[in-house]
């Protein structure tokens, strides 16, 4: 059997594999691979080439840097301009919501930025009385045009690039898919503001995305912290320096209650209190004058962020976690201003069956909720114990309560050089990606782990395992002979016609598997067709990733 019909078989199989749906993509795509070295069409190094390849990299780091811009607040800065200012005009609404949208989206892939723009248009749309159907279909509209706007909106731009100058071309620069994509962007939004309110859904899902943005506020009345909390400084001279957290629970005022201790960025845990520290306190004004004065303590400022009053702020956060049946929590003693056994968390307030337990001591049982207070960088190390049941991540409140957090300045920097190097082209785009990945955990914006969470492995396995395939259609002859069946279907007809054909077949395969396996199928294929009219193969690769993003039809593609 010819080496182009065993390539044949096993696309055509890959399609109805991706088409049933019952198997991981992933798994899907491997098996591709190896079939492709089992049956002899590739060796094992050329089957394995993919996960090598400069396009896994590339796509690989702007899955960090993305997370990079979502972690420290960027994006949720962007999404709190957009509620600020639309207002209740529909119209307005739309127009800037797509827009945000699609330049998101050309920076961070489209992945990245309908995950953080989801919950606010959600929530956006509940607040003005719309259904979040009207809303949430334009967004993916935009989002899918918008990563035709540079070369970092989506994957198969990448591909189509290195397709393209291993053609004998030359890679498509850093905003020359905008071309396209600034047009595309531009009637998309025109359709969504002129047929929008006809054409789509108005129906509300059952369960909602979470909005956290007010949380701090919703805690606060839940666990009875009406008065705001304040922040009182140790001085040198005070009565409390050398004290014990428990002495210094006896001193407060009557009503009054200790909610943390804060010293150098981190809860000092049961080590006595010293010069600098910084009590948090929940008291009204009037019960803490006298106390202030007969201790040498010294207000400062409140809490940094949206909610000056709140519980929320840059460095630290708070989490609502709920202790489970046979937890080894059970039965321990608890009360508010206690330091967990770590010493980096607090308890500011504990519930049973919503009720307040109160200041005195009580011993924990299953079901009860306990509010902890701590540094961001804490409450993620030490709530994920199985002993505890967390209500939202505090990574998660992070993003939604806190824009332009901790990070952003030199997140946007990076992201900066690396549009710059990307635009300049003066190094390859994988590593101007890869610098700004390892950028962005040398300067602390991301840990390593959040830098691996980040990482859609699905996409990269997919990719990886898919350009192989892309090679065996391009070396066994399987394009020439494809690419003949399609000038004959054709004819003598005008290049126009070619370029709409093309389109054609490409969106038809993209509805029924993703868009970047469509991309490597239909790529070789494209540069076959190029060089058999003589033309450059550019036109006919940006009509492939204009038809790509065309992937509109079904829940699949």
């Amino acid at each position: 059997m010819a080496e182009s019909t065993i390539t044949f078989l096993i696309t055509g199989g890959a399609v109805v594999l991706f088409v049933w749906n019952r198997l991981p993509v992933g798994i899907v795509a491997l098996a591709v691979a190896l079939s492709l070295y089992a049956t002899g069409i590739l060796t094992v190094d050329q089957a394995l080439s993919g996960f090598g390849d400069p396009t896994v990299i590339f796509i690989a780091a702007l899955f960090v840097v993305s997370e990079a811009l979502d972690a420290t607040g960027v994006t949720t800065w962007a999404g709190q301009q957009l509620m600020a200012r639309v207002g209740t005009s529909r119209t307005r609404l739309l127009v800037s919501m797509m827009l945000l949208c699609a330049v998101l989206t050309a920076v961070i892939s489209v992945n990245g930025a309908v995950a953080a723009l989801i919950p606010m248009v959600v929530v956006l749309a509940v607040r003005l009385g719309r259904s979040p159907s009207q809303l949430l279909m334009p967004l993916a509209f935009a989002a899918h045009a918008g990563s035709l706007l540079l070369l970092t909106g989506t994957p198969v731009n990448i591909i189509i690039s290195e397709t393209a100058a291993d053609a004998g071309a030359r890679h498509i620069g850093f905003a020359e898919f905008a071309w396209v994509g600034v047009p595309l962007v531009i009637g998309t939004i025109a359709i969504a503001v002129l047929f929008g309110e006809k054409l789509l859904p108005n129906r509300t899902a059952a369960v909602m995305p979470p909005d956290l943005s007010r949380l701090a506020t919703t805690l606060a009345k839940q666990y009875t912290i009406h008065s705001g909390l304040v922040r009182l400084r140790v001085g040198a001279e005070s009565n409390l320096d050398g004290a014990s957290r428990g002495e210094v629970v006896d001193a407060l005022p009557a009503g009054a209650e200790l909610r943390g201790i804060e010293r150098d960025g981190q809860d000092p845990g049961d080590t006595p209190i010293r010069a600098g520290d910084v009590l948090v306190v929940d008291a009204e004004d009037a019960q803490l004058a006298d106390f202030l004065d007969d201790n040498a303590l010294t207000p400062c400022r409140s809490f940094d962020g949206p909610h000056p009053d709140a519980l929320i702020g840059s460095e630290f956060g708070v989490a609502e976690v709920i202790i489970p049946p046979r937890s080894e929590f059970v039965g321990h003693m608890v009360f508010p201003g206690m330091a967990t056994s770590s010493g980096d968390l607090v308890v500011l307030a504990a519930q049973r069956g919503g009720r307040d337990l109160g200041s005195r001591p009580q011993r924990l049982e299953a079901g009860d909720t306990l509010l902890l207070r701590g540094s961001w960088r804490a409450l993620d190390q030490h709530i994920a114990a199985p002993q505890v049941r967390v209500v939202h991540e505090p990574e998660l409140i992070r993003r939604q309560t806190l824009p332009m957090g901790p990070g952003s300045r030199p997140a946007l920097a990076i992201l900066g050089v690396m549009v710059l190097l990307l635009a300049t082209g003066w190094i390859p785009a994988a590593v101007a990606a890869l610098l700004a990945a390892c950028a962005m955990v040398v300067c602390r914006v991301l840990t390593v782990e959040q830098a691996h969470r980040s990482i859609s492995w699905t996409t990269l396995i997919l990719v990886g395992a898919m350009i192989p395939l892309s090679t065996a259609i391009r070396e066994t002859g399987a394009a020439d002979r494809l690419a003949s069946v399609f000038m004959s279907v054709l004819g003598d007809a005008d290049r126009h016609l070619v370029l709409v054909g093309l389109f054609l077949v490409t969106v038809t395969l993209g509805q029924l598997i993703s868009n970047t396996a469509t991309t490597l199928i239909i790529a070789p294929i494209a540069v076959v067709i190029a060089a058999d009219l003589g033309v450059s193969p550019l036109p006919l690769l940006m009509t492939v990733t204009v038809a790509a993003a065309a992937s509109f039809f079904t829940p699949v593609a």
